[in-house]
């Protein structure tokens, strides 16, 4: 393993820091309590090829941990303990640090590729985790993973720091909040996925003749918004462009504390609006257009209004589809498929994507589609990258109505499902 393993699991160990010694409580949404136990013992298992270096280190009162190792023996607060393991990674292959409390066992797994967190209760363990097999996928478990990589967001950057406490991932102790981690991940992962794009965006805007060198983006169904504040900075602080967003949503309460972080973050080129996208009318020209998780037929409306508005880049998550599914599509010679509803769900969610992308196609876009997130965290995790490099191509649309027809269906991405022509 190399430096970067070790600064990793530095991360995931610091967000543990609050449990040594003492417990939580939060009182949930229902009004019952969510207990959180103390650390009583972690436990380190190094791994160098076939040999294997265990400590075992019990946290005594004051949160102190006692351990030995190497044939040496040492006493350090948890800060020390953590330098301590960070300092021997690049050392080993393979590192798993147990930590245990009353009730869980909270594993960092690390090898020379990702460094994994994973949390099992213990009464699940008798079925569970065998080291020397490696299996620790059972029941019980919830997982976030940081891979070994190179972050965009990085949580050390004060400015990132601001904006990540602000969103409610990261604590106020300067670490990445356990249960966020998966969340920093999803978001650092979806600028690394369009860094490309935001780099020819800002460099066309900096090659600007007429000298607006502001990037406008609009996300549109921006629920809380993490996306817009993560690029935000990311466009303004790491890429240094001028940049405007606009977030866009029908539900009050979420444009409401949008505009609150805003606010705390003093980002006043950002505004959110609570409004029906169909019936937003812009004033300006945007760049580029976001939309995650904009359910069923609103990610359709998002991608119709990017292509009437001239926004030249789209990023899109699609949701859930139903669309397709409700109008009772066809597949000709292979219906008898469709008597399996599961798999008449999910063939209609890739039709969906696949119409929408060709559709895209032949309004003059390229279209890339890749994997956004882990399955393991959600089904929906196609991301589609639209760059508008061409004119409108009839042929491409004929191909694209043709399938429709054959499937039986009109699309809400299409202006002819609403009586109008392209």
């Amino acid at each position: 393993m190399n430096r970067q393993t070790a600064d990793k699991i530095q991360l995931f160990m610091s967000g543990l820091r609050g449990r040594i010694g003492s417990g939580d409580q939060d009182i949930s949404a229902d009004g019952s309590a969510d207990v959180t136990y103390p650390i009583e013992e972690i436990e380190a298992e190094f791994k160098s090829g076939l040999k294997i270096y265990k400590l075992t280190a019990p946290v005594v009162p004051g949160g102190v941990l006692k351990y030995n190792f190497g044939g040496n023996s040492y006493e350090s607060d948890y800060d020390g303990f953590v330098k301590f393991i960070a300092a021997r990674v690049p050392d080993y292959d393979e590192l798993i640090l147990v930590y245990r409390d009353a009730e869980k066992e909270s594993m960092i797994i690390a090898t020379g590729r990702d460094v994994t967190f994973r949390t099992t209760d213990r009464t699940s363990l008798a079925s569970g985790w065998d080291k020397s097999r490696g299996d620790i996928f059972h029941d019980g478990i919830s997982q976030a993973s940081m891979s070994n990589r190179a972050y965009f967001v990085k949580p050390d950057n004060p400015r990132a720091k601001a904006m990540l406490k602000a969103i409610g991932v990261m604590g106020e102790n300067d670490k990445i909040r356990n249960d966020k981690i998966r969340k920093y991940n999803q978001i650092d992962h979806f600028i690394e996925l369009i860094d490309p794009m935001l780099r020819r965006l800002c460099d066309s805007k900096k090659a600007s003749v007429n000298g607006d060198r502001t990037v406008n983006i609009v996300d549109c169904a921006c629920g809380k918004s993490y996306l817009s504040f993560a690029l935000c900075y990311y466009v303004r602080f790491v890429l240094g462009t001028p940049c405007r967003f606009t977030g866009l949503d029908y539900n009050g309460i979420v444009i409401d504390d949008s505009v609150k972080i805003a606010e705390k973050l003093g980002y006043t080129n950002m505004k959110f609006i609570e409004t029906d996208i169909g019936k937003y009318e812009p004033d300006r020209k945007y760049d580029l257009l976001i939309t995650l998780h904009a359910c069923d037929i609103a990610t359709d409306l998002a991608l119709r209004f990017g292509i009437d508005h001239g926004i030249g880049a789209i990023v899109c998550v699609p949701c859930c589809h139903c669309e397709m599914n409700d109008q009772g599509y066809t597949l000709g010679a292979a219906d008898p498929l469709l008597k399996y509803g599961i798999l008449k769900a999910r063939i209609a969610d890739n039709l969906t994507d696949g119409l929408r992308g060709l559709y895209l196609e032949a309004m003059g876009y390229d279209v890339s589609m890749v994997e956004y997130i882990s399955p393991l965290d959600t089904p929906k995790n196609l991301m589609m990258r639209c760059e508008k490099k061409r004119g409108y191509d009839p042929g491409l649309m004929d191909r694209y109505n043709g399938l429709c027809d054959q499937l039986g269906v009109k699309m809400s991405i299409s202006k002819e499902r609403a009586g109008e022509s392209d």
